[in-house]
């Protein structure tokens, strides 16, 4: 960080930049209308630039020397290569990367030229205290189940989902404890050494099994360092017992509200009533479950890292384009999976390989490898003068640590707040000892004076600024749209008559909003769906089909929505198409169970019930069962009174979905009873027995007075 003495420029752009990190973490969205990290990502990038068009302003007036770095080229380059890649491969999602890292290479180049007074008090100040007003949010909600902010697995303070506030906070706390060491007086040490712990607390309350990880890491890191390099971590302060009493502070403030439970229903019900360092632990234990391999989270990660790994193959020099991993990742599943509900490989490292190729393998090697050489230098001048760029450098390197490591379980590098961080961690790892103005004196100025550089620089930045407002105005409109239209078609569909003609006013409104919203962006795979299923739930085939289509245009290999867009045009009696859509599914995924039931119904649909019903056995017999598979063999059944498959179906429906149990077993002893050619009593009381087992307490004596009247007497 530069120290030279009175600069406006550094005094203002650090005030910015602080303010921004502050806000980043602790504001959130009230309602639904915006998603979180919008915001997030809104605020970062505007006040970045805005921050960049101060700083640049004041070089206008007054030429401070400038600092460059030679690592600045490693997001600029990225940001090259995702430019070049709108060409060839997505456009919108490779321009929305070209974005994200010229905005990162901007903050960092901004932090390079900060005074460390400036950066330390106003940056790193933000984020410290950023992180201990979201982590009041967490606390609030794990402890009294209060939380302004809609969001999905919780506690997670202001952002959507737990995971991504853990990462945020592990990422960050290595600059709390950076400000620790930095901390002059009593009060300070004592003030910084509470909040650091409370917001440990509240990384624990979410149990992010990466981020508890990574927090044991960081311990133990820094004790070694403690242990081994005393004079790196030696406190600047002149007060003897600084170390006691920062310690002493951090230590009882985490043992202390680590210790108190959660009073959030929803955490009740999933874990129990357990306190924060309960919960943080368990979930690490939890890693070591068999289940964890084969049905958990672990084994649907292993699933995306395999597909990932096919697509680097496939691509190991061009990659498949830089954001477009979501794009072409349906093309790489193995056969039968469906992975489409999610949106990144849950490990950066593989998919920055996977969509960037030669250049992301070029960027994690020249990052590992200077970092491990700052790290060498650092670890290895234990016996020569102690500067004043170590514990910077150091701090740095532990939250580049840090982010690596929850980045193997995550996407921390797609949140704005997070790799807002990054950038910041960058740039204290390239900090060094001594001004820049004993680098380049202002009575020599560089070539970006000579050439009119920050002028042309000042106007670039105005223009990307007010791109940047505009396409904040653009997203948050039409994520309120779509955000709208989806809230209006879960009303409509949950109602008791979704079909009745008072909700024709409100269909009509829910069909404007939603082609609003995709008018002003059709790249909304996680949003535009959810309204077209609902619409398609209670039959209003044509305009889900369009919403569906629209995704299609966009990301055109997605199985699901592809069997979707089949359907409708079948549902609407337009065979060929249907047909047609079902091959270009059947080109990417031909086992993928959408597929195969598709395929079923189909045939069923048009006129070959006999052909289907065999389909489905075999089906059946290969294990292979699915909603859309029991419900067309219950049909088929039907139509062909082939009552073994039509009670094969409804058994299969009462042990995969035991809510439907009961009324599955009822249907089944009725035909047993009843529709058979030859009844078969004995197999009839077996369904009915079953029937009343399955039926809850409240609906038994129900359920028992829909049992013929023969059958009920020998109950």
């Amino acid at each position: 960080m530069n120290k030279h003495s009175d600069n406006p420029a550094s005094r203002w752009t650090a005030l910015l930049l602080g303010l921004m990190m502050l806000l980043a973490a602790a504001l959130g969205v009230p309602s639904e209308e915006m998603l979180q990290d919008t915001l997030k990502s809104a605020i970062v990038a505007n006040m970045t630039l805005l921050a960049a068009l101060t700083f640049l302003g004041f070089q206008l007036r007054q030429q401070n020397p400038l600092r460059f770095h030679g690592l600045l080229l490693l997001p600029a380059g990225l940001a090259c290569y995702a430019g070049t890649s709108m060409i060839w491969s997505h456009a919108y999602l490779a321009g929305v990367e070209t974005a994200r890292w010229l905005v990162f290479s901007v903050l960092m180049w901004l932090c390079l030229n900060l005074r460390r007074a400036d950066f330390e008090s106003r940056v790193l100040g933000g984020i410290h205290w950023g992180l201990t007003v979201a982590s009041i949010w967490t606390a609030l909600q794990f402890w009294a189940n209060l939380s302004p902010f809609p969001q999905g697995p919780n506690p997670a303070s202001t952002f959507l989902n737990r995971n991504f506030f853990a990462e945020f906070a592990i990422c960050a706390l290595p600059f709390s404890g950076y400000l620790l060491w930095r901390s002059n007086s009593v009060r300070e040490t004592a003030l910084r050494a509470a909040s650091t712990g409370f917001n440990i607390v509240a990384l624990l309350m979410t149990g992010t099994r990466s981020a508890v990880l990574a927090l044991i890491i960081l311990a133990g890191v820094l004790a070694l360092l403690k242990l081994f390099i005393p004079s790196r971590i030696k406190p600047s302060a002149a007060h003897p017992h600084k170390q006691g009493i920062a310690g002493l502070t951090l230590l009882t403030t985490t043992l202390v509200l680590g210790s108190l439970p959660t009073n959030n229903p929803k955490l009740i019900s999933e874990f129990g009533r357990q306190t924060a360092i309960e919960r943080s632990l368990g979930r690490i234990a939890s890693i070591a479950k068999a289940d964890e391999y084969t049905t958990g989270s672990f084994s649907m990660r292993y699933d995306m890292w395999s597909a990932t790994a096919r697509m680097i193959s496939a691509a190991p020099v061009t990659g498949v384009g830089a954001g477009a991993w979501e794009v072409y990742i349906p093309l790489y599943q193995k056969a039968g999976t469906q992975l489409e509900a999610d949106f990144y490989a849950h490990n950066e490292l593989v998919q920055l390989i996977a969509e960037y190729g030669i250049v992301g393998w070029t960027f994690l090697g020249i990052l590992f490898g200077y970092a491990g050489s700052v790290a060498w230098t650092v670890l290895g001048a234990r016996n020569t003068v102690r500067t004043t760029a170590t514990p910077a450098q150091t701090a740095g390197l532990l939250s580049l640590l840090m982010l690596l490591i929850v980045s193997n379980a995550g996407f921390p590098w797609r949140m704005a707040g997070t790799a807002a961080l990054f950038a910041i961690g960058l740039s204290m790892i390239v900090a060094r000892e001594g001004s820049v103005a004993e680098e380049l004196r202002p009575s020599e100025p560089g070539w970006y004076k000579k050439m009119g550089g920050t002028l042309a620089a000042f106007v670039i930045i105005f223009i990307a600024l007010v791109l940047a407002l505009y396409t904040t105005g653009r997203a948050a409109a039409a994520e309120r749209n779509l955000i709208r239209g989806i809230k209006l078609a879960l009303t409509i569909s949950h109602s008791p008559d979704p079909t009745s003609a008072y909700w024709d006013e409100p269909k009509r409104e829910l069909v404007s909003m939603m082609r609003d919203g995709i008018h002003l962006n059709r790249h909304y795979r996680k949003l535009i769906p959810v309204a077209a299923d609902e619409l398609a739930r209670i039959g209003d085939w044509r305009e889900a089909q369009w919403m569906w289509e629209s995704v299609l245009e966009s990301r055109p290999y997605i199985v699901a929505i592809m069997a979707n867009v089949a359907r409708a045009h079948m549902e609407r009696g337009d065979f060929t198409q249907a047909h047609a859509m079902l091959e270009r599914a059947k080109a990417v995924q031909p086992c993928a169970p959408v597929v195969r039931s598709l395929d079923i119904l189909l045939l069923a649909r048009m006129g070959q019930n006999a052909v289907a019903a065999e389909a489905l056995r075999s089906l059946f017999q290969q294990q292979i069962v699915d909603a859309e598979l029991v419900q067309a063999a219950y049909v088929v059944g039907e139509r062909l009174k082939d009552w073994p498959l039509k009670i094969l179906a409804l058994e299969l429906r009462a042990r995969h979905w035991p809510a439907l149990a009961a009324e599955a077993w009822l249907e089944a002893g009725n035909i047993y009873a009843h529709q058979m050619t030859t009844a078969d009593p004995v197999r009839a009381m077996d369904a009915y027995r079953a029937a009343l087992a399955a039926a809850p307490e409240q609906q038994r004596e129900g359920i028992h007075l829909r049992i013929p009247p023969s059958y009920r007497k020998q109950l």
